[in-house]
């Protein structure tokens, strides 16, 4: 049976469907709730990538979790570009990097560079091309049409963030490691990737294993009654 294709739903009436999900006994709920915690506690952001092949449906199977999220209005305003051309990441990574020569020479200001100070992070990107994936995150700031028309998006930012955290989550759980990087400007990856007027980068997240030699900044994540206030 094949997939309806999606449209627009902007000024439809309100359809109901049935929803009756398993409900999950609640010792067995506890018990995924503290493996899963377990499990992501161990995510770490990755920036050194064996050059292994990794099964593209893995990766996939990750953007469709990612598409799966929550989004104003059901607009689900993203495009997730999966870039596995050699030549393309080549040319993604020299404009990222050129663009981060300049950050890093002083665009970035006195106090974003001591911030990022501990994570170790300089103008070379080997990432964007050691990994065997790359997964350009565009926002689609507004609906086009192929005849041109064009119909506002809410609350585009959350709706791709959310989206951006459930495919680091599906990734990381699949076994695979990912990096959430933001070179700024990014407006490049447009025209790399012959993107449409309505979309926005919003990440370059590569995929993949991480390298024998990989290492990560010693970080701390904060604790729970550090995050959590209860009313």
């Amino acid at each position: 049976m094949s997939t309806p294709a999606w449209e627009p739903t902007h000024g439809q009436e309100y359809r109901g469907v049935s929803y009756r999900p398993r409900r999950i006994p609640a010792t067995e709920g506890l018990a995924t709730a503290a493996d899963l915690r377990r499990r992501m506690d161990e995510r770490r952001s990755v920036r050194r990538f064996s050059e292994d092949l990794v099964p593209e449906q893995i990766v996939r199977d990750a953007i469709a979790v990612a598409s799966s999220a929550p989004s104003g209005a059901h607009q689900q305003p993203w495009t997730f570009v999966l870039v596995k051309d050699p030549g393309i990441r080549r040319r993604i990574r020299a404009a990222a990097e050129e663009e981060e020569r300049v950050s890093y020479a002083g665009r970035l200001g006195e106090e974003w560079l001591n911030a990022l100070r501990p994570l170790g992070t300089d103008d070379h990107k080997p990432h964007l091309t050691d990994a065997p994936f790359l997964i350009v995150v565009f926002q689609q700031r507004f609906y086009l049409a192929a005849d041109g028309t064009t119909r506002k998006h809410y609350y585009v930012d959350e709706s791709v963030g959310i989206a951006v955290g459930m495919l680091i989550s599906a990734l990381h759980l699949s076994g695979l490691a990912a990096l959430v990087h933001t070179p700024s400007p990014m407006r490049f990856l447009c025209e790399v990737l012959g993107r449409p007027r309505n979309e926005k980068p919003f990440a370059v997240i590569p995929v993949g294993y991480p390298a024998d030699d990989c290492e990560v900044p010693d970080l701390v994540r904060k604790s729970l009654n550090q995050v959590l206030v209860e009313i």
